[in-house]
């Protein structure tokens, strides 16, 4: 996603369709993909990787985890790139491993007068929690990470605080957010607008199956559902509305989706892009339900003018583990209740 979100930004900065004051786009775009180990997430972006080299990007696949001497390898081989880049553009403010490379990079202007620039392009609902975080201040912690994160943490403590440094606005530094989310950005922040028009151009219409899609989130695998009370809602959901096919997130595990295939007879597909494009690409059903998730804020502005409807299902406080995050609860709820152009569902009762 987070990839599919710089190529949005490169139609958008590339050719001239910023707003007046959201600075220029200018100079070579090189993207910098720092796989996972997790196979399915390895697969998407190498599709994506392909349509931002069709876009004429170039783009370095650096294997940062392969091994004992990768990280120092791939910061010795971006080192010189990053320390001549006019622009830092970061997809996942969270990552250790982007802050690193960040502490590293020169984010100001090399004169008084050439500020230098720092762009956040989207990661979901990531995005939202890092512009509060940014406004207040605060240490960079996802959302649905419970407590300080230990020693670990407090080692990389210095190259966090570095790079948030990175993403604070001065008179040498321009930080740009680019963002699909509703984000309240800091003073000095200005906040760009995606509303997909790269995905609209390039894909579809879709056609339209006349079914109900129903599309998985991670909430489990990330600790903050219980699993038992997840599976009850996805039968219960595809129950009442007819649903036919179940969109798994790249995180879902196998163990998980099989009992959903098997307690629920739903079809399992396991996308090879960002939801955003197979949906664009069609076929996709005249409904999809969603449970809080970045994908209800994306899918309508992707799949506007196609007829398609997005509905949203609100997680049940009684569903949250003990061990989900203080913060779970309103956090989720804020992403359903910002969420534009998408039906409200109340929590799914359990599944007769």
């Amino acid at each position: 996603m987070q990839l599919l979100n710089v190529l949005e930004w490169a139609h958008t900065a590339y050719r001239g369709d910023r707003p007046e004051g959201a600075g220029e786009g200018s100079g070579d775009l090189t993207v910098v993909v720092l796989p996972p180990r997790e196979a399915m997430t390895r697969g998407q972006l190498r599709r994506m990787a392909e349509l931002a080299r069709d876009e004429g990007i170039a783009v370095r696949w650096e294997e940062a985890r392969g091994g004992a001497g990768a990280p120092l390898r791939t910061v010795a081989s971006l080192l010189g790139p990053l320390r001549r880049a006019e622009r830092i553009v970061v997809g996942d403010p969270f990552s250790r491993y982007v802050q690193l490379l960040l502490s590293l990079a020169r984010t100001e202007g090399a004169a008084p007068d050439v500020p230098g620039g720092v762009v956040v392009v989207d990661d979901g609902t990531a995005t939202m929690e890092f512009v509060t975080q940014l406004a207040r201040g605060e240490r960079l912690v996802r959302w649905h990470r419970k407590g300080a994160g230990g020693a670990r943490a407090a080692l990389f403590a210095p190259v966090s605080a570095s790079a948030r440094r990175r993403m604070t606005p001065s008179a040498h530094r321009r930080v740009e957010v680019f963002s699909s989310m509703p984000v309240e950005a800091p003073e000095h922040v200005p906040v760009v607008r995606n509303d997909f028009a790269w995905t609209r151009a390039r894909f579809g219409p879709p056609a339209l199956t006349g079914g109900t899609d129903l599309v998985g989130t991670s909430l489990v695998e990330t600790g903050v559902v219980d699993p038992e009370r997840y599976l009850e809602a996805v039968a219960s959901l595809a129950r009442a509305h007819g649903a036919t096919r179940y969109f798994a997130h790249r995180r879902e595990s196998a163990r998980k989706l099989h009992r959903i295939a098997a307690g629920t007879g739903l079809e399992i597909v396991r996308p090879d892009l960002p939801l955003e494009l197979v949906a664009r690409r069609g076929p996709i059903g005249r409904t999809i339900l969603s449970f809080p998730s970045t994908v209800v804020h994306t899918l309508p502005l992707a799949l506007a003018g196609t007829g398609v409807t997005v509905a949203v299902c609100d997680v049940d406080p009684a569903w949250l583990t003990e061990g989900a995050s203080p913060r779970a609860r309103g956090f989720l709820s804020g992403v359903t209740g910002t969420a534009r152009g998408v039906r409200r569902l109340p929590s799914a009762p359990p599944a007769s």
